[in-house]
């Protein structure tokens, strides 16, 4: 089957590591209607094509995501708009909860700035790795608004609540250095350095157990909504998806061997 053809992102495939990468440069990546559709598009595939055990999201040309396209909704009328019967509001709060919702793991490669609803995109995959010129601006209290694509559940999540509200009340800049002291992202390197790291450590998660992995990352997430007792029956439920697997099963034989498993996602 081919592959889509994407206008303004592209895709790349490092065995079971699958690359989204943001692809609109000159508008710094901004969520503009038409790479907001392009990226949900991507993400239902990349969510059903059990051959890819782990995703990377990134952005292209020096940027992560500057958040939402202003310019285009400045622009945006009755005449000129390709998509009269689609809201970009609806349409970014649906991608953030895909980005979060993905059954396995996620990556941020941040190589620039993450603002607005970029940053929430960057906060909505399982892990933030970042190059040292990296920067992360919750940009909604500078002008006079509330953030509204889920930043206000994940900040506190990722940071906790008194870095959340500092970081969205006061709107400032983070550097790479001060969202790492603030368990914004995880790793830091140098630019030249930056896809490496990641894709090693993508790789690495993608070597797992995919359906233990996705089970996992579906119960952690949710946890908070539980009492003790819920999360533990969902954990049993959980246990009975994971039982039959082949990943299962090896992961039992390699301990009684007493050498590493080799999972196959399955």
């Amino acid at each position: 089957m081919e592959e889509p053809m994407y206008e303004f992102i592209e895709i790349e495939r490092h065995d079971a590591v699958g690359v989204i990468a943001l692809n609109r440069p000159k508008s710094r990546n901004a969520l503009a209607m038409g790479i907001t559709i392009e990226l949900r598009r991507a993400l239902r595939e990349a969510a059903e094509d059990r051959t890819m055990r782990a995703l990377i999201l990134t952005g292209r040309g020096g940027a992560f995501s500057a958040g939402a396209d202003v310019k285009e909704w400045a622009s945006k009328s009755e005449g000129d708009n390709p998509w009269p019967d689609m809201n970009w509001v609806e349409e970014s709060l649906k991608l953030i909860q895909q980005v979060h919702d993905m059954p396995k793991p996620t990556i941020a490669m941040i190589d620039g700035a993450a603002v607005g609803a970029g940053l929430d995109m960057a906060l909505a995959c399982d892990f933030r790795y970042a190059s040292d010129r990296a920067k992360f601006i919750c940009s909604y209290t500078n002008v006079g608004y509330n953030p509204d694509c889920g930043g206000t559940w994940l900040m506190p999540r990722v940071i906790g609540l008194e870095a959340a509200k500092r970081l969205a009340f006061t709107g400032e800049l983070w550097t790479a250095d001060v969202a790492l002291e603030n368990r914004l992202v995880s790793h830091v390197s140098d630019p030249d350095r930056l896809w490496d790291n990641t894709l090693e450590f993508a790789q690495r998660l993608a070597s797992g157990p995919t359906v233990a992995i996705a089970q996992t990352k579906r119960l952690l997430n949710s946890a908070f909504s539980r009492s003790l007792s819920d999360q533990q029956l969902e954990e049993v439920a959980a246990g009975k998806l994971c039982a039959p697997t082949q990943d299962h099963a090896e992961g039992l034989a390699a301990a009684n061997e007493r050498r590493a498993p080799r999972f196959v996602g399955a």
